[in-house]
């Protein structure tokens, strides 16, 4: 099932685009879409918060209160996850929602083909996010981790430790290879980066580079090796321009 929320002030956009929403869903019935409603930012963000959040967002730029820009740098402080395609009448905002590291952005009035392209890229990308697993040897067994939910690891005394989104840890056994030799199969995955010696960190959760350090949604700050800050920079803007499908936002 992918939980989707439509949130956009002015009434007729809302009605027009809902529909659009709406026949997307019903052509593609395997996807399970389930279309929650929001005429403000604060109703969805109250959604949010009931729920634990959404998968996807298509969000309005420019509202009362808060605009589709606070919103969305606001979903990314309570939860991080879930794409977010910003829709507005003016470019003008483009660059602004790279603050809330959108999935794309796209002019008003929605064109049916675009947006349908857009939501398939966005389902496709969620559905590679949900499948992805690595499987950790701890001291109780085998557990199975899906990626999406691994903010950062690191070395912790002679063991990998797992940092997750729902803020607790998990730590593998003792480990006899290298720390980036364990951390092989996070570093096959695109979502991350080697930060040094010792840590490796999901680009999704990053919310800043930093020099010397990458700083996570949570405010924690993971070190980078001297030298990797440009590097850093680089691969999590191409992460988020590969995510929305390799195209400029």
């Amino acid at each position: 099932m992918i939980k989707l929320a439509l949130c956009d002030d002015e009434t007729k956009q809302r009605e027009a685009v809902g529909r659009l929403l709406r026949e997307y869903a019903a052509a593609r019935p395997a996807l399970a879409v389930k279309l929650s409603v929001f005429s403000s930012g604060e109703e969805l963000l109250d959604a949010a918060r009931e729920c634990g959040g959404f998968d996807l967002y298509v969000l309005d730029v420019v509202m009362p209160g808060s605009s589709g820009i606070d919103v969305g740098m606001r979903l990314r402080e309570l939860y991080s996850g879930g794409a977010i395609i910003y829709l507005t009448v003016s470019p003008e905002y483009a660059v602004d929602s790279y603050a809330a590291r959108a999935f794309y952005y796209l002019m008003k009035p929605a064109e049916p083909d675009k947006l349908f392209q857009v939501l398939d890229q966005a389902a496709s990308a969620l559905a590679k996010q949900r499948s992805a697993c690595v499987a950790v040897r701890t001291k109780d067994g085998l557990a199975r981790l899906r990626l999406d939910e691994i903010v950062y690891a690191e070395l912790a005394g002679r063991a990998v430790r797992y940092h997750l989104a729902d803020g607790g840890s998990l730590d593998s056994v003792t480990v006899r290879s290298p720390f980036q030799e364990e951390a092989g199969p996070l570093l096959a995955d695109q979502r991350f980066f080697l930060c040094g010696a010792s840590f490796v960190a999901n680009l999704f959760y990053v919310a800043a580079v930093e020099k010397g350090f990458l700083r996570m949604d949570s405010g924690i700050r993971v070190p980078l090796a001297r030298g990797l800050t440009a590097l850093a920079k680089r691969r999590w803007s191409d992460f988020w321009l590969d995510a929305s499908g390799g195209e400029a936002l």
